[in-house]
């Protein structure tokens, strides 16, 4: 038996014009949203305040609680400027999840996220890992690393793992390796764009499954999950994100 069709995507937009709610915290609901247009904020309660928690753009989702718990909106979403968003409801959410999986694969990651933000602290406080410096005070020259053309600045790579490209996901909290928000300002790379990875000796780019402005190796575009060597000065783009590979 084959799966349903996925809904026409006409059938699920909704649109919010700025300052208006999408919901409200305490409301019934049974409805998540996928932001294909604009920004939306997503408040909680304090007290007689509302306090900002997070501002989704497009490809993010929120309110995806109501389609698997029965249970009140634990927060307010709120549209910043004009927004088109596709409502899916529980009827369709199974088959939307069918022919996009990366949708649950992100819902996943979120409530991970979320699940480990509760945990109870350990008594003793394991070491502290100091955090990377930011791209423009990276001045290493040893290390391998990315070299933004336009403004040099530096994004160090580690050899011990997997180095994630791509901008800060508010939906799930995750910052990549290689976070290129400070020099992708038109925000034209993924959430999750690609992979840099050390195997062998060789070091290797990998473009991830969803991505829509592509990563290119001077010049040439990769395929979806193609794994393509680099070598030292080889130009790689990501968007409209370009940058040099070193490898001293």
């Amino acid at each position: 038996m084959h799966a349903p069709d996925a809904p026409a995507l006409e059938d699920l937009q909704v649109t919010y014009p700025a300052g208006t709610y999408v919901f409200r915290q305490g409301e019934a609901g049974s409805e998540m949203f996928i932001i294909q247009e604009g920004k939306v904020e997503i408040l909680t309660q304090k007290g007689q305040k509302e306090v900002l928690l997070a501002v989704l753009e497009e490809g993010d989702f929120f309110g995806e609680m109501a389609v698997l718990e029965d249970l009140p909106r634990t927060a307010s979403a709120r549209a910043v400027t004009a927004c088109q968003l596709l409502r899916i409801d529980r009827q369709t959410f199974d088959q939307l999840i069918r022919h996009n999986p990366e949708i649950a694969v992100r819902m996943l990651r979120k409530l991970c996220h979320r699940l480990r933000s509760t945990q109870p602290q350990p008594l003793e406080a394991p070491a502290t890992v100091p955090e990377p410096p930011p791209p423009e005070r990276a001045l290493e020259t040893s290390a391998p690393c990315l070299l933004h053309v336009g403004t040099n600045a530096r994004f160090l790579l580690s050899t011990q793992k997997e180095n994630g490209v791509g901008r800060k996901d508010p939906v799930t909290g995750l910052v990549p390796a290689v976070d290129l928000s400070v020099v992708d300002p038109q925000k034209t790379t993924s959430r999750r764009h690609a992979t840099l990875f050390l195997r062998d000796g060789q070091w290797y780019v990998r473009e991830e499954v969803g991505v829509r402005n592509g990563t290119f190796v001077n010049g040439q575009r990769l395929a979806a999950g193609e794994e393509r060597p680099l070598s030292h000065g080889d130009r790689v783009r990501f968007g409209l994100v370009e940058l040099e590979f070193h490898n001293p």
